[in-house]
C-alpha cells in the first residue's frame, strides 16, 4: 500500500523528460527564492519603504500582464522549449547583472528597477511556454494532474528551503552572495532544457496571422464559461490574495521586530505548507473534486491572512503562513489542472498565457496597491483588507458554484472525464 501510495504521488517522474525538468528546476528554484528574499531585504534596507517594496513587485511583473497574451501565440506556434530556454538564459544574465551591481556596492534603487522590469519581460516569455510544455513532457497524459501538482511541490519546496538559506546568508555576508549563486543555479535548468528530447513542433508562425491567432485564443478563453470563471477568479486572489508576500520583509521587521532571519522563517513557513497542499495535490488521480477544493481553500486563505494581520506572536504567524501557503497551493494547482485538462490542445499556450497574465500580471497591480495601502494606513491594517477581500472572492466563487459545474460538465464529457449519461459530478 505504501508502495502504491508512493507511486501515485511521483508518476509522472516515471516520464524521462519530466524527470529531467524535474530535476533542473528544483536546483535553479532555490536561487531564484534566494534571490527573492535578498531582493526585498536589500530595497528595504536601502530605502525603509514599503511603498518601494511594492513597486518592485509592480515592476519585476507588469511586463507579464502586457505582453502574456502576445508571448501566447508564439508558445502555441514555436517550440515551447526553446522559448523557455531563452528565456531562462535571459534570468540568468539578469541575475549576473544584479550580482555585479551588489558586489562591487554599486546598487541603487533604479537599477532594481530596470533589472525588474528586464526580469518581468523574460517572465512574459517564460510563464505560458513553461505551464503549458509540462503535457509534452510527461508519457502518459493522464499524469498531468501529477506533474501540475509536482510543479507546485518542487516550486515551494525551494520556497521552503531557499529562503532560510536566503535569511543566514544575508546576515553571514550580505545580499550579494544570494544573486551569485542564483546566477549559479540557472546552470542546472539550462543543462536540463538541452538534455530534454520532445518532437519539434513546425513552425507555424506568418506574421499576417498574429492578429487573427491572438484574437482566436481571446474569444476562446473568454467564451467558454468555466475557462472564463477560473480566469477571472485566479484574477482576484492574485490581486489580493497573494500581494500581501511582498509586505512580509516589512511584517517582519515592524510587526514581529524581527530581521533578515525572521523573514527567511516566515517565508519558509509558507513554503512548508505549500509543500504539504502540493503533495496532497499530487496524490490525487482525477480532476473530479477540483472546484470543491478551491471554493474551501479560497475562502482558508482569506481568513489566514486577515489572522496573521492581526498577529505580533512569531509562532502564531509562522501558524497562520503555513495556512496561507496550504490555502494558495490548493487553489492555484487546483486552478491549474483544471484549465489545462479543458483546454484544446492547439489553444492550451493561449489559455495559459492568459492564466499567467492572471496570476503574475496582477500581481504588480496588487503589489502596489498593497504597498501604498501599507504606507497609508499600516502594515497590519493593509493585511487585514487583502484577508478581508480575498475572503470575499471565495463566497462569489461558492455563490456561483451550481452555474460552474453546470458549463463544465460538457467540457468533461468531450474529455471523457465521465461517461455521457453521468447525471452527476462531483465537486
Amino acid at each position: 500500500m505504501i508502495h502504491s501510495a508512493f507511486k501515485n504521488i511521483f508518476s509522472s517522474l516515471y516520464s524521462r523528460n519530466y524527470r529531467i525538468y524535474f530535476a533542473g528546476q528544483g536546483i535553479s528554484l532555490i536561487g531564484t527564492w534566494m534571490q527573492n528574499i535578498a531582493l526585498s531585504w536589500l530595497v528595504y534596507r536601502l530605502t525603509g519603504s514599503v511603498f518601494l517594496l511594492g513597486l518592485i513587485g509592480f515592476t519585476s511583473q507588469i511586463p507579464t500582464f502586457v505582453l502574456s497574451p502576445f508571448t501566447g501565440v508564439l508558445t502555441d506556434r514555436y517550440s515551447r522549449l526553446k522559448i523557455m530556454t531563452f528565456a531562462q538564459v535571459g534570468f540568468m544574465l539578469q541575475a549576473l547583472i544584479m550580482t555585479l551591481l551588489v558586489l562591487l556596492n554599486l546598487i541603487e534603487v533604479w537599477h532594481i528597477v530596470l533589472l525588474s522590469i528586464l526580469f518581468g519581460i523574460f517572465s512574459a516569455l517564460d510563464a505560458p511556454a513553461r505551464q503549458s510544455l509540462v503535457i509534452e513532457l510527461i508519457d502518459d497524459p493522464r499524469d498531468l494532474g501529477n506533474a501540475i501538482a509536482l510543479n507546485s511541490a518542487i516550486f515551494n519546496g525551494a520556497r521552503l528551503i531557499g529562503p532560510a538559506i536566503a535569511g543566514i546568508t544575508i546576515a553571514a555576508v550580505g545580499e550579494g552572495i544570494c544573486f551569485l549563486l542564483n546566477t549559479f543555479s540557472f546552470v542546472a535548468v539550462i543543462g536540463a532544457l538541452f538534455m530534454i528530447r520532445i518532437p519539434s513542433k513546425p513552425a507555424n508562425g506568418q506574421a499576417v496571422r498574429f492578429r487573427e491567432s491572438y484574437t482566436e485564443g481571446f474569444r476562446y478563453t473568454f467564451h467558454t464559461e468555466p475557462i472564463r470563471m477560473l480566469i477571472i477568479l485566479l484574477a482576484i486572489l492574485s490581486l489580493f490574495g497573494v500581494s500581501f508576500v511582498v509586505l512580509l520583509p516589512a511584517y517582519a521587521k515592524e510587526i514581529l521586530h524581527g530581521n533578515s532571519d525572521t523573514l527567511g522563517f516566515l517565508m519558509s513557513a509558507l513554503g512548508a505548507g505549500a509543500m504539504s497542499a502540493a503533495l496532497f495535490m499530487a496524490s490525487r488521480k482525477s480532476v473530479l473534486g477540483l472546484t470543491k477544493i478551491i471554493s474551501f481553500s479560497i475562502i482558508l486563505l482569506g481568513l489566514a491572512t486577515a489572522m496573521a494581520s492581526l498577529s505580533s506572536i512569531f509562532s502564531i504567524s509562522l501558524v497562520m503562513l503555513f495556512m496561507c501557503g496550504v490555502s494558495m497551493v490548493l487553489t492555484l494547482s487546483s486552478i491549474n489542472t483544471l484549465l489545462q485538462t479543458i483546454a484544446d490542445e492547439d489553444k492550451r499556450g493561449r489559455v495559459m498565457s492568459f492564466y499567467a497574465m492572471a496570476l503574475m500580471g496582477t500581481a504588480p497591480i496588487g503589489s502596489l496597491l498593497a504597498g501604498t495601502l501599507a504606507s497609508r494606513t499600516g502594515i497590519w491594517e493593509a493585511l487585514l483588507i487583502c484577508g478581508i477581500l480575498t475572503f470575499g472572492a471565495g463566497i462569489w466563487f461558492v455563490i456561483n458554484y451550481s452555474s460552474f459545474q453546470k458549463h463544465i460538465r460538457p467540457l468533461y464529457i468531450v474529455k471523457g472525464i465521465i461517461p455521457g449519461l453521468s447525471d452527476d459530478i462531483p465537486g
